[in-house]
């Protein structure tokens, strides 16, 4: 009795201080302690296989940083004081290292506490441009490799509001910059009375459209979106200072350089804007100009694109996805839709792919055609190229081995890309006389490099494939008890590779691997252990069959020191669900069990520092074969998924049965109200930044292509908010103040725990200030983690047991 008294008493505090202002707490100091955790620092490899850079990342920002202005509009997040857009990841520092000689080189030149964004390697590799924000400005920097000094190369002001800020030319001493125009004006100030009503109209089209966020609403955001995404095109020599204005200020979106650097593929938004999609919907203007900005030729003016049929394979009519070939010095390819974009036109043909050489004056030449949706072309030679091709409804794709001179095709993979387990991988790029990344091909060979998903695990894998059979000679393949994936080739004929190793123990370091001399993988860094107190968590990949024999799997974590006889524990399973076409593709096996564990701060491993077993990734895929839809059945498989994990955990042992607790964000939200609704496997839940009532996104979702008036049963039947009135497992709801994910508008948690309390059910809502669909701010975090660890305390580890 005074179990539960205390209980009671610590809920009614907790009810007490909700009504309250109640500040950010702090969650236990082991869990507190992973949140403060040293960052690892992140590295980019040079082509050539000699130089590293090592990137200090930034820790969680404090929340007074995410308070500072934030523009919302037209789907962007803009940082009005700076010019480029809000919630940037910043790197803190910078140094270089040189592979082959293990040689140490810290960066000079950089400003003190720098924040730099948008890291990029010159052609040849003998620079490195980074932008650096400096109070209300972005800056430029330059970074020269072989004397790891930096410098700041103008005081010109970069706009980085709608794209990539710059772009390096061929020649590697120039760089395509968009700054911000010097003739803008002042900032439009709001009107303090409206001018009339705002109103929209549709003339009998259809236009359906998801639900976005952050719309445009009035003129006056659309004064305020030309004021801040309009940028100045500037070429800026790196060695010079010297900036050359080109063409006049204007809504830039891709200004893409020619391989030759002779032309410029540039394309513009313009009005009519849209109060109902995002900018990358808004009409535009694609042109082509010469290296001075002169038009050469329009190509094509794009409307606005709010009447793309509904499908995730239909796409715009017209031109779309213009670029240059690679491995040309000037030749432009578009695509265009033979089925006017909608998926339900049965047609032979649903794409085509065009191109146009410099000067530019004759027509676009048909290059090849595709039967399923364009999705990418990978370019090598005159004589190769390998285009791909994917299907939604049937997870299909195809990749064919294209000559471009003389148009020939071959079949090179005809496969369902949910196959994992025989994903033949991606081929290897390597950089060509223009600096662009081109298919690297050795004697008729490509090197292909791949996750190497087995019913072990992800074993990453380096393979030769001939282009003549099309048979795969594999070189090598990560192996117990490490998790090592190939990062760079550097020697082919020798076989050495750069690799990235890692194990339940080991963070993850960059290793020199020689295949043909066997010796010792050569450490080449040694980043510290983050969290070494987590390193005798216990860690296995778990397999096991649903009801109705899927195979499923998940990953188990046990508290350091647990032995077997130590009895089950407290349970926390974490989940996201995934549809599939396949049973056999649904039943393989995701992740190793040999990677290392960094815990995020979505991560539900903090709680076995807290006692409980966890089962991280439980696989709950939903299957609709043939000609059924997985979510004609989404309540019973995703019952049955959850089931097959708590029998699994509970058959070893290590799993209280009646001491559970499910917790998910966004989809995995959904997925979790949804278990507490249907069946009774749960002592409570922690459902983050979900959308609970599917009504309100009506288009489809997540993977359902189906509208709500073409199944307004499954949207009924799998919103959590339909069945409130059966939720009586405790749930907790946190959702972000400003969540920017099209579907999971904050109004989906508050008005789900409406209902719930509506009908006496026991449920907590906190919103945190601020924070998106992902969250950033230390202090928000700290104080999720203390709500989720209460929760799970009070409704899982100390939970009544019958």
């Amino acid at each position: 009795m005074k179990k539960y008294l205390s209980l009671l008493v610590w809920w009614i505090g907790l009810q007490l201080v909700a009504q309250d202002n109640l500040t950010y707490q702090t969650p236990p100091k082991a869990i507190a302690d992973l949140i403060n955790a040293p960052t690892t620092p992140r590295v980019s490899i040079d082509t050539k296989g000699n130089w590293m850079l090592i990137m200090q990342t930034a820790s969680y920002p404090g929340i007074a940083e995410l308070a500072e202005p934030e523009l919302r509009i037209a789907g962007l997040r803009i940082n009005p004081r700076n010019n480029g857009p809000s919630r940037m990841s910043y790197l803190t520092g910078l140094s270089l290292k040189n592979i082959r000689t293990g040689k140490d080189m810290p960066v000079t030149g950089l400003p003190q506490n720098p924040l730099i964004s948008n890291v990029s390697w010159s052609p040849d590799d003998s620079q490195i441009a980074f932008c650096v924000t400096e109070g209300e400005n972005i800056q430029l920097y330059v970074l020269d490799v072989a004397t790891a000094a930096a410098h700041k190369v103008t005081t010109t002001r970069i706009n980085s509001v709608l794209t990539t800020p710059f772009i390096w030319l061929s020649d590697n001493t120039h760089l395509l910059v968009l700054s911000v125009p010097d003739t803008r004006g002042a900032l439009p100030e709001a009107p303090k009375v409206p001018s009339g009503p705002i109103v929209q109209e549709n003339l009998g089209k259809k236009a359906p459209s998801r639900t976005y966020q952050d719309l445009l609403k009035s003129p006056y955001d659309e004064a305020l979106f030309d004021y801040y995404a309009t940028a100045q095109l500037t070429r800026i020599n790196v060695k010079t200072a010297a900036v050359e204005k080109l063409g006049k200020p204007a809504l830039i979106q891709n200004y893409q350089p020619s391989p030759d650097g002779k032309y410029i593929l540039f394309q513009t938004y313009h009005k009519p804007y849209s109060y109902l999609v995002t900018v990358r919907l808004f009409p535009h203007k694609i042109e082509l100009l010469d290296s001075k900005a002169n038009l050469v030729k329009q190509l094509a003016d794009v409307p606005l694109a709010d009447n793309i049929p509904i499908g995730f394979s239909a796409t715009r009519t017209g031109q779309r996805e213009h670029n240059w070939r690679s491995d040309a010095p000037a030749t432009l390819y578009w695509i265009e839709a033979q089925d006017n974009g909608d998926p339900k036109n049965d047609v032979p043909v649903r794409d085509k792919v065009f191109t146009l050489s410099a000067p530019f004056t004759g027509n676009a030449d048909e290059l090849a055609s595709t039967k399923l949706r364009f999705d990418g072309i990978r370019w090598g030679n005159d004589n190769l190229a390998l285009v791909s091709e994917s299907w939604w409804s049937t997870r299909k794709e195809i990749t064919t081995i294209l000559n471009p001179k003389t148009k020939a095709t071959t079949v090179l993979f005809d496969r369902s890309y949910e196959d994992t387990y025989n994903n033949p991988g991606s081929p290897e790029l390597t950089k060509n006389q223009y600096g662009r990344y081109v298919l690297e091909i050795v004697d008729n060979n490509l090197i292909m490099t791949g996750q190497g998903a087995s019913p072990e695990g992800d074993r990453p894998f380096v393979d030769l494939l001939s282009l003549s059979t099309k048979k795969s000679t594999r070189l090598w393949r990560s192996a117990a008890p490490y998790y090592e994936v190939p990062v760079a080739i550097l020697d082919l004929k020798k076989q050495v590779l750069l690799t990235r190793r890692e194990s339940l123990t080991e963070n993850p370091n960059y290793f020199i691997r020689n295949l043909k001399a066997r010796i010792a993988p050569i450490a080449v860094t040694q980043f510290a252990h983050p969290y070494p107190q987590m390193k005798d968590v216990q860690k296995q990949l778990l397999k096991y069959k649903r009801a109705d024999g899927v195979e499923l799997s998940a990953t188990l974590y046990l508290p350091a020191g647990y032995k077997k006889e130590d009895g089950p524990l407290p349970t926390l399973m974490e989940a996201y669900p995934t549809e599939f076409k396949s049973k056999d593709a649904a039943g393989q096996v995701t992740g190793s069990p040999y990677q290392f564990t960094y815990i995020y701060w979505g991560s539900p491993v903090f709680w076995a520092t807290q006692g409980y077993a966890i089962m991280e990734n439980a696989s709950i895929p939903i299957v609709g074969e043939g000609t059924k839809e997985p979510n004609d059945t989404y309540i019973e498989q995703l019952v049955a998924g959850a089931k097959g994990a708590i029998d699994e955990g509970v058959r070893l042992g290590v799993v209280d049965a009646k001491r559970v607790g499910v917790m998910g964000h966004s989809y995995g939200a959904f997925m979790t109200a949804n278990l507490l609704s249907h069946s009774n496997l749960f002592k409570a839940g922690i459902a983050r930044s979900g959308a609970y009532n599917r009504t309100l996104t009506p288009f489809g979702f997540q993977a359902e292509e189906r509208t709500y008036w073409q199944a307004p049963d499954v949207y009924f039947n799998m919103s959590p908010f339909s069945s409130a009135d059966k939720i009586k497992t405790p749930i907790l709801l946190i959702h972000g103040e400003a969540d920017n994910n099209p579907g999971t508008f904050p109004i989906q948690s508050e008005r789900y725990y409406n209902a719930i309390k509506g009908h006496g059910g026991t449920a907590r809502y906190v919103v945190l200030p601020y924070e998106s669909h992902g969250y950033r701010g230390k202090e928000s975090i700290l104080h999720m983690l203390w709500e989720m660890d209460k929760w799970l305390d009070t409704y899982v580890k100390k939970a009544a047991v019958n």
